[in-house]
């Protein structure tokens, strides 16, 4: 398990599994994880997440003999160990017999990835991270990029083989730049033509993937100019959050403003502004008609927060 006295403070980011690299090098020892008693199922349906209902609301955490007695013949992705227990991942959207008994009256409901983090401990929502983006890569790369042929799970779901020209596929994490670029006590917040914040009054951090050869701050930089027309000065790390939806790495920063006129791309923007401090401390409070931010699922959140509280 991971230390506690790590300070992990976003969403996603406490999963306690250890991903135990190397028991899952035997294939043997994972197989047979899957049929042992003391293993620990999570299902997943259509990258919805399953929990149970009642007082004691938490993940839907099933045994082996659940998914035999279900007829669930999915093969179970290996998250990990947790209190040296093996713990798995199972996608049972085509089992139509587990569905119907695990639907919503049987103490079971799936969730949203989302939504299901209002109901979970922060250590839940790591697994939930781990879960979701692992069955999605699964899910998309059945088949070979270089020669076409099926691809077979190998360690525990850690790696997938070509069948035929036996190349190698890795799950891939995309990293994210998400940075609140200040002016002193002015900060920009936009608003992208392609996210949910379109047309409406709510604002967030400017953000986009780092490309390759690129590093965290030249990504700065570029996304900045090209979202908003601002040239920056220095670019510090603040904090990173895995984003499962499907699989990136948000990278937080701050950065310092080099120009402060904007030429937004209206390509891809909506709206791209400066906001003053009390502004956005009064719409972290709920309390500016004017302007809305994000929630703390997300890193912008406390990317802004920790700029108005001058951190």
């Amino acid at each position: 398990m991971k230390d506690p006295k790590l300070n992990f403070s976003h969403v996603y980011s406490r999963n306690p599994v250890d991903r135990g690299e190397t028991v899952r090098r035997d294939d043997e020892w994972i197989a047979d994880k899957t049929k042992d008693a003391t293993s620990r199922f999570l299902p997943l349906r259509d990258l919805n997440i399953l929990v149970t209902e009642g007082a004691q609301e938490g993940l839907g955490w099933v045994g082996s003999s659940d998914l035999e007695r279900l007829g669930v013949n999915a093969t179970p992705i290996f998250l990990g160990l947790l209190d040296d227990t093996a713990h798995f991942t199972v996608d049972i959207s085509a089992q139509t017999r587990a569905l119907l008994e695990l639907s919503e009256g049987s103490g079971f409901r799936f969730v949203d990835a989302r939504s299901v983090t209002d109901i979970l401990s922060p250590a839940d929502s790591g697994i939930v991270a781990q879960a979701r983006a692992q069955i999605n890569w699964h899910n998309v790369n059945g088949f070979c990029a270089i020669c076409g042929g099926e691809t077979l799970m190998g360690r525990g779901g850690q790696v997938r083989t070509c069948s035929q020209c036996k190349k190698e596929n890795y799950p891939r994490t995309d990293p994210v730049i998400i940075v609140v670029v200040s002016d002193g006590d002015r900060c920009l917040l936009g608003q992208s033509r392609r996210g949910r914040l379109n047309r409406t009054n709510s604002y967030s951090a400017l953000a986009g993937f780092v490309d390759q050869g690129e590093s965290i701050e030249e990504a700065v930089a570029r996304e900045v100019m090209e979202e908003a027309g601002i040239e920056v000065g220095q670019v510090r790390y603040h904090s990173s959050q895995p984003w499962p939806f499907p699989s990136s790495l948000m990278i937080g920063c701050h950065a310092d403003a080099a120009t402060t006129d904007i030429n937004f791309d209206e390509d891809e923007m909506n709206d791209v502004r400066w906001f003053s401090r009390d502004e956005v401390a009064l719409a972290l409070q709920g309390k500016n008609e004017n302007l809305a931010v994000p929630q703390p699922i997300a890193i912008a959140h406390h990317l802004i927060t920790a700029w108005v509280k001058g951190e």
